[in-house]
């Protein structure tokens, strides 16, 4: 209830937002739709079409792991990322219920649903806007851009620590955690989550 509540406010508050960013991608980003469509692992494994400000070229191709500085991503598009407004149609997604503001972000097909044993249990979980994985990997971008091999460093490092902490999410659920880490995320802010600062 809280999710729908305040994803239908942050709509209705936010459309001159959501307008003028459409309108910028439209006109800086021609050739394309405005929003990128794509389908997510979501709760319990089942697949959603998740609503995003398109960011990248038409037909690009390439690595589902987006690094910082790749020619694929558009100027405006790195803009948008940088200041996570490529997001603001996944406030849809929390109104119909595929997500919730916080929780694991939801992965392409080939993570989250290839997961074994334990750590499977991650998928019982909505997955969110934002959370402590993606709080504590707020610069992943700018991290993968500093290694050899971007895909091998999210695989074999990145996605099993966002797995670890999404897990103690799972066990450790506090709304007022939550809250913080919405706040967090709106301001840039690090937090104390755990044994850790995300």
């Amino acid at each position: 209830m809280f999710d729908r509540v305040i994803a239908l406010i942050g709509l209705l508050v936010l459309w001159p937002l959501l307008f003028v960013v459409a309108i910028l991608v439209k006109i800086k980003m021609s050739g394309g739709p405005v929003i990128f469509k794509q389908k997510r692992v979501g709760r319990n494994g089942e697949l959603f079409t998740m609503y995003k400000f398109r960011s990248m070229t038409v037909g690009h191709g390439g690595s589902s792991v987006s690094v910082a500085g790749e020619s694929r991503i558009t100027p405006l598009g790195a803009k948008l990322r940088h200041y996570k407004l490529d997001e603001l149609p996944e406030l849809w997604n929390v109104l119909i219920g595929d997500m919730s503001f916080v929780g694991p972000r939801p992965d392409v097909p080939g993570y989250a649903d290839q997961l074994k044993g334990e750590d499977r249990e991650v998928l019982k979980l909505r997955p969110g806007i934002t959370g402590p994985a993606s709080l504590k990997y707020r610069d992943e971008e700018e991290l993968l851009a500093n290694q050899p091999d971007p895909q091998k460093y999210n695989d074999e490092v990145i996605f099993p620590d966002k797995v670890r902490i999404n897990r103690y999410y799972l066990h450790h659920y506090s709304f007022i955690k939550d809250i913080q880490m919405i706040f967090c995320t709106v301001l840039g802010r690090r937090m104390k989550y755990g044994n850790e600062i995300i």
